[in-house]
């Protein structure tokens, strides 16, 4: 197929481009700069600047493009960043999608099962009730501004990503320092849950969906094992031999890193992946020891 992706230098589209390629697929990139490369397309979705042409003959595209929400204090200047790399730049691809004479048959479009919210114990899939705070505020208005694709006949799949296990980037690559020096510990109660999954499902998952094309609407892209931060803690600790002796208190948490905290760290969302088993999908690596593992080559 032809593809586009916007948000190619992240940790999942890094991966994900290689994997396209390797599978023969023709893949251009979305860059905010004039091209350097023969498979660079530029584009500036905070002017609204994107040319349709250049999206002429494409079969989907895949949008991984937005600030990374632990890169800065949640003030409302952030939050605004947050936002908007998000909303406008989903936007800006459907609007222009849909006006196009052959437009793609797919948009795949991440999200977040921030779209949940906190909510304790209780087991979610697709179909759960989403919260009102402003992570799920973001994905709500994210996941709606695939409308203009939507309405014009293009497949849109709503990518909701869970905790992703990389090595690169995210958020366990920000435990890892801690971790490996034998000073990470439980974050708050220990008891809150979180979903992640590994890199290499990621994008398998990522691929399972961009051949079905039969599939579309939201699917929660976690491993169907999600864990407790105190179970998190305790095999990523086995896994590095390392002790988690040091806990960090919610109120330090939510001193250190104010709302965000909240809403991630502290935050139980305890997500199944129910539409992506229910299509067939396999995951490698359902277990986290297991992931944890593969990604930290132990």
């Amino acid at each position: 197929m032809k593809l586009l992706i916007a948000g190619s230098s992240g940790l999942v589209g890094t991966s994900i481009l290689e994997r396209l390629r390797n599978s023969q697929h023709e893949v251009s990139r979305l860059v905010r700069h004039p091209p350097a490369q023969p498979d660079e397309i530029e584009w500036d979705p905070d002017r609204g600047v994107l040319n349709a042409a250049d999206l002429e003959g494409i079969d989907a595209v895949i949008h991984l493009g937005g600030v990374n929400i632990a890169s800065g204090r949640w003030n409302e200047k952030f939050k605004k960043r947050i936002r908007d790399s998000r909303v406008k730049s989903t936007r800006l691809l459907a609007m222009t999608m849909s006006e196009l004479d052959r437009p793609p048959r797919s948009f795949l479009c991440a999200t977040g099962i921030g779209n949940y919210g906190d909510q304790g114990d209780e087991l979610l899939d697709e179909s759960s009730s989403e919260a009102d705070n402003f992570l799920a505020s973001v994905g709500k208005e994210w996941e709606a501004a695939c409308g203009p694709a939507s309405a014009s006949g293009i497949r849109v799949v709503n990518l909701r990503f869970g905790l992703i296990l990389g090595t690169a980037d995210g958020a366990l690559a920000k435990m890892l320092p801690v971790f490996r020096m034998g000073i990470g510990g439980v974050v708050g109660s220990g008891r809150q849950w979180w979903s992640w999954i590994g890199l290499k499902d990621t994008v398998s998952a990522i691929v399972f969906l961009l051949e079905h094309e039969d599939l579309n609407g939201p699917f929660n892209l976690v491993a169907p094992n999600p864990s407790t931060n105190r179970e998190f803690t305790n095999i990523l600790g086995k896994v590095l031999r390392r002790p988690t002796l040091f806990p960090l208190p919610a109120f330090a948490a939510r001193i250190a890193l104010g709302p965000m905290a909240i809403e991630t760290l502290l935050a139980s969302t305890r997500v199944q992946p129910k539409r992506l088993l229910d299509a067939g999908f396999q995951f490698e690596h359902p277990d986290l020891e297991s992931a944890l593992r593969h990604e930290l080559g132990h």
